[in-house]
């Protein structure tokens, strides 16, 4: 087994495009090798800023030679009557390479069998690597050049290696050669003779081409930098990956800067740090910021003062910033701004964000009142919880609102509970992160979302696959996490009826947004839980009650009785059509018709539903008695329909649960 190596240098790539070449190669190669039924062990794809790796490990030398069968004409036509070979016979074996006598006949064809010799790895390699790289595909891919394929970056040099074997191949204007280049200020023109020395040469040349190795690195030498300070890092996956994409070799430096600095919010400090500058906070070990950074820079050396000097310039610059922008906001109290919101528009036709707040007020009021929790600090959250969109620093810093109007309101002396919720009415940010911990925070940050939601179905702006209109996807996930995560008992269809009925333009939407909530419960619980389960469970309305609804699907999950199922689905095959009349016991027959009224009067559900699963299974066998004894469709239309009414009492029972049908 071989080994195949390819490496194209280019210039600095964008970081963001980095991971997905990775990926595209990845496949790309995989599925080269499989469609060519080529084997191989593993393709592994290695990437820094100005440089692209494949590395195919047990790589066989060539396909397996295989045997194919080609149709050819119709008998009649490729034979005569003597049963001799006519030209069009002799050219079919011709132009397959075999002799007249290996043609056979089979339903009246000419068939030949032609052995087909599998093709060298190498060859294969030649035509197909170009033709993967110009696949790949990212934002802002550009011609450079006189060349009319488009590229993320300019290509410098292409290395082609299989074992000790050059693979000569071009990729746009690149021939390829056995050469690579390490670190910007290392060396250049490294000879490598097989793929098996190409990682170690490069770190020699100092590049670290793992991505997975340098990304360790790098949390080592931080680790050490902060060890060092008695400091700890928190530092997020997203920042980590960017780091690793913008360097080839990590060297950490340890910054400073003024004290004074610290008296704006923190948020403020860590996101000049980490979103602006990619820099990586260090806090004391109770959580409290501290005046000093770790860099990571791709920098070969031990002379690091100008490296300091200009991270500080350029910190110092934007924390000045900050600091203006804090201290001329804070010259009046936060609820100064409400008014500001009149003139920001929250949508096209949905009016203000002042409007919006005023929607918000009005629906936290009636989710509180659903929630049975009555507290002055719900309305007054819920009164300022947009009312940093309208100052500098969040103008400056739009990624930190919430967390900017909490400081300002703890600043303007509101109580502490408000100024949490205002925080935390946007939680959660994302997928993974946490939700609103405080009642005012969950129940603003519901009322917020679904106002959201609800505008942009009015709007007929629908979420599509490449297009998320003001994040309604993760709206509708925030209020899911939330409401399931603090087990809130919350209508939310009739949330949706309210939340419509507020809004300045009128429509017929909700059907559609309580579909897209049952799309996004499923697909949040759908790792969880097997996707029949959660169907089967929402065909019962989800939205009259979340946690109801996950408790159910719990209870299924744990496992159905195959002949309860059975013995359900032929229930509701029965009843296609709508039962209204009740159940006269004085038209009872047989044995079993009393038995099945008297079990479905025993079923009552308390509120567990494993144990009412479990009752169910307990009177299956009363059902199927009464399916072996009793002709439901009777001849005598009254005891047929009396008999359709008994079991649409037990289908009544039945559907408290699930719809047995869609398992």
């Amino acid at each position: 087994m071989s080994k195949y190596l390819l490496e194209v240098g280019v210039e600095e790539l964008p970081y963001k495009f980095i991971p997905m070449a990775i990926s595209q190669l990845k496949t790309g190669f995989e599925t080269f090798l499989e469609n060519n039924n080529v084997k191989f062990g593993r393709v592994n794809v290695m990437a820094t800023p100005r440089r692209l790796a494949v590395i195919i490990e047990d790589i066989a030398s060539s396909q397996p030679d295989s045997e194919k069968v080609v149709k050819g004409p119709i008998a009649s036509v490729a034979f005569d009557e003597n049963k001799n070979l006519t030209k069009a016979g002799e050219g079919f074996a011709k132009k397959n390479g075999i002799g007249t006598d290996e043609l056979y006949v089979e339903d009246n064809y000419v068939y030949a069998k032609i052995s087909v010799k599998g093709k060298n790895t190498k060859d294969l390699l030649q035509e197909n690597v170009p033709v993967i790289f110009s696949k790949l595909q990212g934002p802002h891919f550009m011609r450079w050049g006189n060349n009319d394929v488009k590229f993320s970056r300019p290509i410098r040099w292409v290395l082609s290696i299989l074992d000790g074997e050059e693979v000569k191949i071009r990729i746009i204007d690149k021939d390829s050669s056995n050469l690579t280049n390490g670190h910007r200020f290392s060396k250049q023109n490294i000879v490598i003779n097989n793929p098996d020395e190409y990682v170690e040469k490069l770190r020699d040349a100092k590049v670290i081409v793992d991505q997975e190795e340098r990304k360790a690195k790098i949390l080592e030498l931080t680790k050490i930098e902060a060890d060092k300070l008695n400091a700890v890092t928190k530092i997020s996956d997203d920042l980590l990956d960017e780091v690793t994409f913008i360097c080839e070799y990590p060297v950490a430096v340890t910054c400073s800067f003024d004290e004074a600095y610290l008296t704006i919010p923190q948020e403020v400090a860590v996101t000049v740090m980490e979103t602006h500058q990619r820099y990586f906070a260090l806090y004391q070990k109770d959580g409290k910021l501290i005046n000093k950074f770790v860099t990571i820079t791709n920098y070969i050396g031990n002379e690091f003062e100008n490296i300091k000097a200009g991270n500080l310039r350029v910190i110092k610059a934007r924390l000045d910033d900050a600091v203006f922008f804090f201290n001329e906001d804070t010259k009046k109290p936060l609820e100064a701004y409400v008014e500001n919101l009149k003139g920001m528009t929250f949508q096209k036709g949905m009016g203000s964000v002042y409007d919006k707040t005023q929607r918000i007020i009005k629906l936290s009021d009636k989710i509180a009142h659903s929630l049975g929790v009555s507290k002055p600090s719900i309305k007054r959250t819920a009164e300022l919880c947009k009312a940093d969109l309208a100052t500098n620093l969040v103008f400056e810093f739009t990624e930190l609102q919430g967390f900017i109007g909490a400081d300002y309101a703890r600043v303007a002396g509101e109580a502490p509970e408000v100024c949490e919720g205002i925080k935390e009415h946007y939680f959660p940010l994302n997928a993974d992160s946490e939700t609103a911990k405080s009642i005012e925070g969950q129940i603003v940050g519901i009322a917020d979302k679904i106002d959201t939601i609800c505008a942009v179905f009015v709007s007929g702006k629908k979420p599509t696959g490449s297009s998320d209109p003001l994040g309604v996807r993760r709206s509708a996930l925030g209020i899911i996490k939330t409401v399931l995560e603090h087990n809130l008992k919350l209508d939310l269809s009739k949330l949706i009826d309210e939340t419509l009925e507020l809004l300045p333009v009128k429509a017929d939407a909700k059907k559609d947004v309580e579909e897209f909530f049952v799309q996004r419960l499923i697909i949040f619980l759908n790792n969880e839980y097997s996707k029949n389960v959660l169907e089967a469970c929402a065909e019962i309305n989800p939205c009259k009650d979340l946690c109801d609804y996950l408790k159910r699907v719990k209870a299924v999950s744990s496992g159905v009785d195959e002949k309860l199922a059975e013995n359900a689905n032929r229930v509701l095959r029965i009843l296609k059509d709508e039962v209204k009349q009740d159940v006269n016991e004085a038209l009872f027959k047989e044995p079993a018709e009393k038995d099945l009224y008297k079990a479905v009067q025993s079923l009552n559900f308390n509120g567990d539903y494993k144990e009412y699963l479990e009752s169910l299974t307990a009177v299956n066998p009363v059902v199927t008695k009464f399916f072996d004894d009793v002709l439901v469709m009777d001849k005598d239309e009254e005891i047929k329909n009396n008999r359709l009414a008994l079991l649409n009492s037990l289908k009544n029972k039945y559907i408290i649960l699930t719809d047995f049908s869609k398992l």
